[in-house]
């Protein structure tokens, strides 16, 4: 039997396969409130061993993209539960990513009253969506005060805490592709001259915080984190490879600290072996490396001594029976483009099973 079909165990983390729905956005929570087609969508594709929900603001002002859903008021909780109950019953385990856009984002996307910020006052280049006028430049941040970035921290404490009530069985950090987390890490986007700016230590600070303070609250063993070394996503722009480098090296080694359950690498052709070896060298527990792997070439990475699992997107977003395919030896079914962030159910649920 492949690899990616048997049971996995390490340090406590137990799943029923080595296959990981990766996180992929598909704007159908109306009004960022969780709901019944979503329960549908997850409960369909609950043969993965562990499912990432979709990025999940832990707070309305990181609500950047329309209909996207939120973990910070009770209808959304109420919504989440009829969720992790369905992928329970499945038996496949379920973490919530925590998601805060920062300045990708447009003010029409957050509710009334909400601030779009970020680590600097420095827009995004590009357009986003909304459901107001279409595409529109993103809106220009509000850089966050020294008392905005506690807020933050304690924004994700508590949605972190929420998402454990609402029946998850843990919390991913996004601290990659773009998002508030990453700003920070970038040179190019946080000028700030704080404790939060400047060295990597200080760039890297408010990811360690979170991190540190969320596992504090729910558990070590109930928290995961998402990297995206050397990406240039949401107009991150390249800074020095050495300098990359050290950052993850030394975000890699907080984590290791923390004794924290994973961290999922989100891979693009521009990380050298270097940074995967001091990733793999400096983190104890479970790796998780997702993008752009078919059934074949995830079970070849397997045995190559990185990662423990491999995480999948558009393969389960169009078809929901992966895992059986997989079993079975059947073809996938081709995504739909076209209504990846449409709402509603098509493309979305009525993607055919065996």
């Amino acid at each position: 039997m492949k690899t990616i079909l048997t049971a996995y165990k390490k340090n406590g983390f137990a799943l029923k396969n080595h296959i990981v729905m990766a996180p992929m956005t598909r704007s159908r929570a109306i009004n960022n409130i969780p709901n019944d087609l979503m329960a549908t969508y997850y409960s369909q594709r609950a043969g993965a061993g562990l499912i990432i929900t979709e990025g999940t603001s832990p707070t309305p002002e990181g609500l950047g993209y329309p209909r996207i859903p939120g973990v910070y008021a009770d209808e959304q909780i109420d919504g989440w539960k009829k969720i992790t109950k369905r992928v329970h019953e499945a038996g496949s385990k379920i973490f919530l990513q925590l998601m805060h856009t920062g300045r990708i984002g447009h003010i029409d996307n957050l509710p009334e009253g909400s601030v779009l910020s970020g680590a600097s006052a420095i827009r995004a280049a590009g357009q986003i969506y909304t459901d107001t006028a279409g595409m529109q430049d993103h809106s220009e941040p509000t850089a966050l005060t020294t008392d905005g970035i506690k807020t933050i921290i304690e924004g994700y404490v508590q949605a972190a805490k929420n998402a454990i009530g609402a029946g998850f069985d843990g919390v991913e950090l996004h601290a990659a592709n773009g998002y508030l987390l990453e700003q920070f890490l970038n040179p190019n986007v946080n000028n700030r001259t704080d404790g939060y700016g400047g060295s990597i230590i200080n760039r890297a600070r408010l990811t360690v915080e979170v991190a540190e303070q969320v596992a504090a609250a729910i558990g070590k063993e109930k928290v995961g984190i998402r990297f995206s070394p050397f990406s240039t996503l949401g107009d991150l722009q390249a800074y020095d490879e050495a300098e990359v480098h050290e950052t993850y090296t030394h975000l890699t080694k907080a984590m290791d600290q923390f004794d924290i359950q994973y961290i999922h690498i989100s891979s693009n052709p521009g990380i050298p072996q270097k940074t995967f070896d001091t990733i793999r060298s400096n983190f104890s527990n479970t790796i998780i490396l997702c993008n752009g792997f078919t059934a074949e070439t995830a079970e070849d990475q397997l045995h190559k001594g990185f990662a423990d699992l491999v995480a999948f997107g558009r393969s389960f977003l169009a078809t929901p029976d992966f895992v059986t395919r997989i079993e079975k030896g059947h073809l996938l079914n081709q995504v739909d483009f076209a209504t990846l962030y449409t709402p509603g159910e098509k493309g979305y649920i009525d993607y055919p099973t065996l």
